[in-house]
């Protein structure tokens, strides 16, 4: 990679221009950003021979620290831009989904990736706990508008929502799912005490410190920002974003919680303080574009990593193709309308809801942190980032050729939960 520096930064500078100029060449065509910019890289990738080969196994450090910083400023843009109140009516289509929908797609995918792909329990627990979690970085074209445009209705606020809170929720079985490897890896069994330990401190303990660390967070830097003393003073949104991601952030892990629920939850809390205040449309701007640039060069890498893998031949099995299509077509939706039934929702609504559960670089971070513990064996690595490589490429496609439709199909059908 460093022999070609120079070249791979003109490739960056290429999938940047694509960036800027996507809203206004590719505007009549049902593609999307990602689509275009992992296109790109695919045809990069399988190409240009000379590129060193992006190996994930050995390069996993460099995609796990590159993926968190991508998922972290994408949860405060999600969560700086919703308008809609705190209230368990507006809320509960997505604790639904959190409660109900997430454990679906990972006890399933689990018991798909055990016997479809003979992995062991703990990589099989892996592959469903880093595919559940919605994306909150390729989600963003589904999401809600800017703060305080009145472009949030219940099918986008629940996707972002979602995405913004179940990337945290998830860590509590990539956790779970690294306990019993490190246990078989050292020829112990995966015991109930094993079990009681996991459940009280990285699923209660984690994720409620993350839940105060992230409001704490939020109010005391919303009450600075916003005081009588700072009232008319130019203050950097780009040192507030950044500030307001590494101090949710930082402190969450530092008392050993999830720092991504942290971030959101800092998020909504500033967000939820001096709601109608203009500053927030500017920290949101800065947040996306911050976003975007990072976005554009993961997925660009992505591409070329796939591109690689092909012009290199990668067995890639039938089981492979069957089980990523199983996911997105059958075991997101499914379990989507399952936490949705019953809620007074559009059918339209449910559906667009229940399908457009797009994974992404969530899950590449994810599975890069997990992997990097050292505790599974190099067989199940190599499956799982095969298996989660082909669900990313698929969902990019398939989702960004149907979101608008689906959301195009929602937009005249208000739901009956949110005010009027």
């Amino acid at each position: 990679m460093f022999e070609n520096y120079n070249l791979f930064l003109l490739i960056c500078g290429f999938a940047f221009l694509f960036g800027a100029l996507f809203p206004i060449m590719f505007k009549r065509l049902p593609i999307s950003l990602p689509m275009l910019q992992v296109s790109f890289g695919m045809i990069m990738g399988y190409y240009w021979t000379t590129l060193s080969f992006l190996d994930p196994l050995n390069n996993g450090f460099i995609i796990e620290k590159l993926t968190e910083i991508v998922v972290l400023v994408s949860l405060v843009g999600a969560g700086i831009k919703i308008d809609t109140p705190l209230t368990w009516q507006l809320w509960r289509p997505t604790v639904r989904l959190l409660l109900i929908t997430m454990p679906i797609g990972i006890f399933t995918m689990a018991f798909l990736g055990y016997y479809a792909f003979g992995l062991s329990m703990g990589a099989a627990i892996l592959l469903g706990a880093v595919l559940a979690p919605t994306d909150p970085v390729l989600a963003a074209s589904i999401q809600v508008g800017p703060p305080n445009t009145g472009s949030e209705d219940a099918t986008r606020f629940t996707l972002t929502s979602e995405a913004g809170l179940n990337d945290g929720l998830a860590f509590p079985f990539v956790y779970l799912a690294i306990k019993i490897a490190e246990a078989y890896s050292e020829g112990q069994r995966f015991n109930g005490e094993m079990l009681w330990s996991w459940f009280t401190h990285d699923v209660l303990w984690k994720i409620s410190a993350g839940l105060v660390v992230g409001i704490l967070v939020g109010k005391v830097l919303a009450k600075l920002i916003f005081s009588r003393h700072t009232q008319g003073t130019a203050i950097s949104q780009g040192y507030v974003v950044i500030a307001l991601t590494l101090l949710a952030y930082g402190i969450a892990e530092y008392v050993h919680s999830y720092g991504f629920i942290a971030v959101f939850v800092a998020a909504v809390a500033f967000r939820r303080s001096e709601c109608e205040h203009s500053y927030h449309h500017k920290l949101h701007d800065f947040a996306e574009q911050s976003e975007g640039l990072l976005m554009s060069i993961v997925l660009l890498a992505f591409g070329m990593f796939i591109g690689q893998g092909l012009q290199s031949g990668v067995e890639l099995t039938w089981r492979v193709y069957i089980v990523s299509f199983t996911f997105l077509l059958l075991i997101r939706p499914i379990g989507g309308m399952i936490a949705l039934s019953g809620l007074k929702m559009h059918r339209t609504e449910k559906y667009a809801i229940s399908t457009l559960g797009i994974r992404g670089l969530g899950t590449l971070y994810y599975l890069s942190y997990a992997l990097n513990q050292g505790f599974f064996a190099k067989e199940d690595q190599v499956k799982l980032w095969v298996v989660c490589s082909i669900v990313i490429l698929v969902s990019i496609f398939m989702h960004g050729l149907s979101a608008p439709r689906l959301l195009q199909m929602t937009t005249n059908k208000p739901s009956k939960q949110l005010p009027n």
